[in-house]
């Protein structure tokens, strides 16, 4: 008998560790979080540049964890490390560098967008059709707007948000939690591109830019892995 519950205990113990493990990954991510986005508005320097390069791979874990091995999407964790790619350059304050953090962001968006397209978001060809229309929209009155102050940086940023508008329709066919993450994640970079063109900064600005980005991050990640388990 007691060989029998033992083996029973032993095998029901990586269906209880999965499940602790996952939370932990997940509490590890938000904590992570506050204490970046308590940084930004402490200006606590070495905080935010020591939190933000661990953000996205602590997500990416928790996704990889949280998943069937079967089922787990593919693009999803590609798309999190390019994140986590661009994040990192994005600290580097020269052009280049930041042309190259745009060119990650812009690979995590074809990877979302390829993964979504994949799910079955965009089958229902009259709702895509609307939602596209309605950030067509949006992205033409705000390259139009943006325009002017955009310099050198004007193509490099009105073909990088035609790809984060693509995202933004693709994870609409995922439901709300979906849509919202694409929208937010529009509206996060909307304030950088804001910046970019010497607009007149949000108080906090950087704070609602990245608290913007990494619940954006988060609904399309969840959002992700909810379609991919059915």
């Amino acid at each position: 008998m007691l060989n029998l519950t033992t083996t029973a205990t032993a095998r029901r113990a990586p269906a209880l560790r999965a499940p602790r493990r996952t939370r932990g990954l997940l509490t590890a991510f938000a904590a992570t979080a506050a204490t970046h986005l308590g940084s930004l508005l402490t200006e606590a320097k070495v905080v935010e540049q020591v939190t933000k390069p661990a953000l996205m791979p602590l997500l990416a874990t928790h996704a990889v964890s949280s998943a069937a091995p079967d089922r787990a999407p593919r693009l999803l964790t590609p798309a999190l490390l390019a994140s986590a790619a661009g994040d990192a350059l994005l600290q580097v304050d020269s052009e280049p560098a930041f042309l190259a953090g745009m060119g990650a962001f812009a690979a995590a968006h074809i990877c979302y967008v390829t993964m979504f397209a994949k799910q079955g978001a965009l089958t229902d060809r009259r709702r895509t059709a609307l939602v596209a229309a309605g950030y067509a929209l949006a992205w033409a009155v705000m390259i139009s707007q943006l325009w002017p102050g955009l310099g050198e940086l004007k193509a490099p940023v009105a073909g990088y948000s035609l790809l984060l508008a693509a995202t933004a329709v693709a994870s609409a066919g995922l439901g709300r939690r979906g849509g919202l993450g694409g929208a937010l994640f529009l509206l996060s970079d909307t304030l950088i591109a804001t910046r970019l063109a010497g607009w007149r900064e949000l108080p906090g600005h950087e704070f609602w830019i990245m608290s913007t980005y990494l619940l954006a991050q988060y609904l399309l990640a969840t959002a992700a892995l909810k379609s991919a388990q059915g």
